[in-house]
């Protein structure tokens, strides 16, 4: 147990530096872009609208406004990043070193039983991934000592056992040994390197020969930018298992608004009845308090359990996930209308009825929008687990078919297009947000 404990320590450090060291030149990035604005607009510093009349702006909230500028730099930042990292074609002769590919060679030195050395050479031939095509190196097959000259074939970034003993004259007899690789002597369990990348010896004397892998990133961990648009393009032309891109979309959509809206249809009166009623609040909020921090990850085996595998569970998960958030935004909008509000209302001969429909209600909204952003929020991120249960259809079956088979540029399209898609619905939330709620922010 302690030696796990401390093992998750070590872990997490060694993933707090490396996410240290990305936020960093992330960060470098941005005020480098950051010095670089202020000095092209030195002379446009004025604010505009509301914010220019206010003679204090730092610290107040409402003088803060997204400069798209600042958004679109950090959206080219992060392909820049992506594309550098993988090596891609499209920053031209910006690039780190890549995985060797080609052709190499390297010498080695052998002794035999007899205690005599000669030596051999190795020919390499690095393929790409994904390349049945390329052939190890023909051999002329003369040779003037017992070391006999061989060829490899390695896949990029991978590794390849080479037992020269098998090949050599003499290689299985007793005080057989490589002893040098290049000149540079070598025994089991040593690594030295060669030309193009490094020799590790095994146990047993045999060479497993090493290309150099470079520093960008493998494109079976993550495709450069112009692959994944390739893959997009082919999905939307092709489709994916007899499926097309945007009817897996559609699905993922359909699926999203119906949970999301039977959460808010449900939800909401939940919050209202428990914000404006103690009996009703007591009774309702321990099962809300209880729910509320169950992921819905959780609950896909008890919901297999009762609805089984068709649209009835996915739609279920999806509105158990929006339903608690908007009770909760629901409560907070109630719990939150100023006091004053309702005691004038009542002053000037309100009923119950109008205080909610004039006071309550148009002061509760600004807290459902909010509420209703992140439930949707949500709803997307849960997509993804809803059709693991047994979808034929959607983004989130497509993107773990794809992990099934390694296709990461088909999961990288998927993901993307979830958050496009989902970053759209926030935009229009926000915009209905503005039309229906015109008094937010303005007491």
């Amino acid at each position: 147990m302690f030696e796990e404990f401390i093992e998750a320590i070590g872990v997490s450090l060694w993933m707090i530096l490396g996410i240290a060291v990305i936020f960093a030149i992330y960060l470098a990035i941005a005020t480098t872009c950051w010095f670089i604005y202020n000095q092209v607009h030195k002379r446009q510093r004025t604010l505009r609208g509301m914010a220019s009349l206010k003679t204090v702006s730092f610290g107040d909230e409402s003088s803060v406004v997204a400069n798209r500028i600042a958004s679109v730099a950090a959206v080219i930042a992060v392909f820049f990043l992506w594309g550098l990292a993988t090596g891609s074609s499209l920053l031209g002769p910006i690039k780190l070193p890549g995985a060797f590919v080609g052709e190499s060679s390297f010498e080695y030195t052998a002794t035999n039983a007899a205690g005599e050395t000669d030596t051999a050479t190795v020919y390499v031939t690095v393929a790409p991934f994904g390349d049945k095509e390329t052939k190890a190196q023909e051999l002329s097959g003369e040779a003037d000592g017992f070391a006999l000259d061989d060829a490899v074939l390695v896949t990029e970034r991978r590794s390849k056992i080479l037992k020269a003993q098998n090949n050599d004259e003499g290689g299985k007899e007793d005080g057989y040994a490589v002893t040098a690789i290049d000149g540079q002597p070598i025994a089991p369990g040593d690594t030295v390197p060669f030309a193009d990348g490094e020799i590790l010896m095994t146990g047993k004397g045999s060479l497993s020969v090493r290309p150099s892998s470079g520093v960008t990133m493998e494109a079976l961990y993550l495709p450069p930018p112009e692959q994944v648009w390739k893959r997009f393009l082919d999905l939307n032309a092709n489709g994916y298992q007899n499926v097309g891109l945007w009817e897996n979309v559609a699905w993922s959509l359909i699926r999203v608004v119906i949970g999301f809206g039977l959460g808010c249809l449900f939800g909401i009166p939940l919050g209202f009845a428990m914000g404006l009623n103690s009996w009703m609040r007591g009774w309702f909020d321990p099962i809300v308090e209880f729910m509320r921090p169950v992921p819905p990850l959780a609950l896909i085996p008890l919901i297999i359990i009762w609805f089984g595998i068709g649209e009835q569970g996915k739609i279920s998960l999806l509105f158990l996930a929006a339903l608690w958030i908007m009770a909760i935004a629901a409560r907070a909008g109630v719990s939150g209308v100023n006091l004053s509000k309702v005691h004038a209302a009542y002053s000037l001969g309100a009923s119950k009825r109008q205080v909610m429909t004039k006071v309550i209600l148009p002061n509760s909204l600004p807290e459902i929008f909010t509420g209703a952003r992140v439930a949707m929020g949500v709803c997307w991120g849960t997509v993804v687990a809803a059709e693991l249960v047994a979808a034929e259809k959607g983004a989130g079956k497509m993107i773990i078919a794809a992990s099934k088979f390694q296709l990461t540029d088909i999961v990288i399209v998927g993901i993307i297009l979830i958050g496009v898609i989902g970053f759209g619905i926030d935009i229009l939330m926000r915009q209905a947000e503005k039309v229906l709620v015109p008094w937010k922010g303005k007491g």
